[in-house]
């Protein structure tokens, strides 16, 4: 699935384009995303001027006069701009076209979403999507302080709650495994168990990892592609656990394990990440 990483580099692409320009014209060619596309859309949108391309935790938010898109790229989404003259592709649902650019949403799962929150309906971050999210990894709200705040009273295995997104935003699965063996601690440690000094050295990991994925363009997906059809690459070179299940530790050389941990993979290194 695309994670922080990933959707924060497709809007710093679209955001270089789509603000200051007027829809000139909304093209839903597949409905039946994870959730429907309002019907209305189109002609809601048609002649519209983008103001601005944000972003709140994994969703887009195209933000207009009348009110603002929530796009979510789903399992193995991408929202890129092509040329005015290239053929669709199968699974190319949602097209955005300006005077002199064109945006399509493919998403071969249809796990996506492109949704209408209007204006009159009160701040964006009150949609129900929105309204539970944690904090952002990089805002001044996300410190040591605040994440050992969010995990100290629950029970449940630390991957779980990074996992789970109300403590923090955007630490999806992958950056979640690389994080923790980052900082030393087993994904399995109950929230509970951690202490102050081991949350700061999570929080550190958090923000290392997150930032050179974002260095790097996300590569959370083999066929990821951002903005401008480019994949990314940052996982298939730098990831230290995930997806090397037998392999040696780079740290200690021991064997980095798999497990599974609601329905997810997790991978670790039993030597150097203790409960």
């Amino acid at each position: 699935m695309p994670e922080l990483p990933e959707v924060e580099t497709t809007r710093r692409g679209i955001a270089t384009i789509m603000p200051g320009r007027a829809v000139r014209k909304f093209q839903v060619y597949e409905p039946r995303l994870r959730w429907p596309v309002p019907a209305d859309l189109p002609g809601l949108l048609a002649g519209q001027t983008v103001l601005a391309c944000e972003r709140r935790g994994k969703y887009l938010l195209i933000r207009f006069a009348q009110g603002t898109q929530i796009v979510h790229l789903g399992m193995s989404g991408s929202l890129r701009r092509v040329p005015l003259d290239e053929p669709r592709r199968k699974h190319d649902h949602v097209e955005w076209l300006f005077d002199d650019a064109r945006f399509l949403l493919h998403d071969p799962r249809r796990f996506g979403a492109v949704l209408w929150h209007p204006a009159n309906a009160g701040p964006i971050g009150t949609h129900p999507l929105l309204a539970k999210l944690g904090v952002e990894p990089f805002s001044a709200d996300f410190t040591p302080a605040q994440l050992h705040a969010g995990v100290q009273p629950r029970r449940q295995a630390i991957k779980t709650l990074l996992l789970g997104g109300h403590i923090v935003v955007g630490v999806g699965n992958i950056y979640a495994s690389e994080s923790l063996y980052l900082a030393g601690i087993d994904p399995r440690t109950p929230g509970t168990r951690l202490s102050r000094p081991r949350c700061a050295r999570l929080h550190a990991a958090i923000l290392q990892t997150l930032g050179q994925a974002l260095e790097s363009g996300g590569s959370t997906l083999r066929d990821y592609v951002n903005a401008q059809g480019a994949p990314g690459a940052y996982f298939t070179l730098h990831a230290a656990v995930y997806e090397r299940a037998g392999q040696p530790c780079p740290r200690c050389g021991q064997a980095i394990r798999r497990i599974v941990q609601g329905q997810r993979a997790t991978y670790f290194c039993p030597g150097c990440q203790k409960r």
